[in-house]
């Protein structure tokens, strides 16, 4: 890991429940996130992970239980809400412009950030006009940093999935989120897209002082990268601590990382 310092609880989980009719996703869930820290949240396949991160960001509203960020505490919020407290969020499924540009698509990160009317971007009045210029040098700031320089002007829909995920990144980079909640950003890849995955988000964290919330199903990933790790199954968390001391619980162990060589 990086020289990065790790603060204080920024994000408090505590006893959120979700159902869906009589189907349980989420039972009583708590957990924190530390200010730049990596922290991960696996299980198999049904667990509640995405469940979790839609709870995080406002798509759900839990049954019961509060979830707390930078002080506030709630027990809703609307994904707009959630973006402009500081949280932002890729999906499994891509959700890009898949026919504007690679640029177009980071830019739309910045929306939330844009303080002119839509008539006087459109008609580009002077300070309409100079904030645009302050946001693109700031979207091509990204552009580097994911080196991605080559397909600026690129449609999206016509590069490879690696590149597409990257580009996902990037647009929400360009909210300047306090935490980045990450679903499943390795997904798909072949070993050197994910290598390549894998070093922008530590360069994120580090660079950036982001903190990272992230759901993955490679576990040589998970482990390399994370701080902490809490692992769910079939909705309740059995097991929090260092990717160590998670590696090593045997209730984990029996539910997901099969039996122990």
């Amino acid at each position: 890991m990086s020289g990065r310092k790790i603060g204080n609880v920024i994000l408090q989980v505590a006893d959120v429940s979700l159902a869906f009719g009589g189907v349980k996703a989420l039972q009583d869930v708590s957990f924190d996130v530390r200010e730049h820290e990596i922290r991960a949240i696996i299980g198999p396949n049904g667990a509640g992970k995405s469940s979790m991160l839609n709870v995080i960001n406002g798509v759900y509203t839990p049954q019961q239980g509060k979830i707390t960020f930078l002080g506030k505490t709630r027990g809703a919020m609307d994904p707009h809400d959630a973006a402009a407290m500081g949280i932002a969020r890729t999906f499994q499924s891509l959700a890009l412009f898949k026919g504007m540009s690679v640029l177009d698509n980071i830019m739309t990160g910045r929306n939330l950030r844009m303080r002119t009317g839509l008539l006087a971007q459109a008609v580009h009045l002077g300070f309409a006009r100079r904030e645009e210029l302050r946001h693109r040098e700031y979207v091509e700031h990204i552009i580097d940093f994911l080196e991605i320089q080559a397909y600026r002007k690129t449609a999206v829909g016509r590069l490879p999935y690696g590149l597409q995920k990257r580009v996902d990144l990037g647009r929400a980079l360009a909210m300047e989120p306090r935490m980045l909640l990450l679903d499943e950003p390795m997904a798909g890849m072949n070993l050197e897209e994910k290598e390549d995955m894998c070093r922008f988000v530590l360069d994120v964290n580090d660079e950036f002082g982001t903190t990272i919330v992230l759901i993955e199903h490679d576990m040589g990933v998970v482990m390399d990268i994370s701080d902490r790790v809490v692992v769910l199954d079939y909705g309740k968390k059995i097991g929090d601590g260092t990717p160590d001391e998670v590696r090593s619980s045997q209730g984990v162990i029996d539910a997901y990382l099969g039996v122990a060589h």
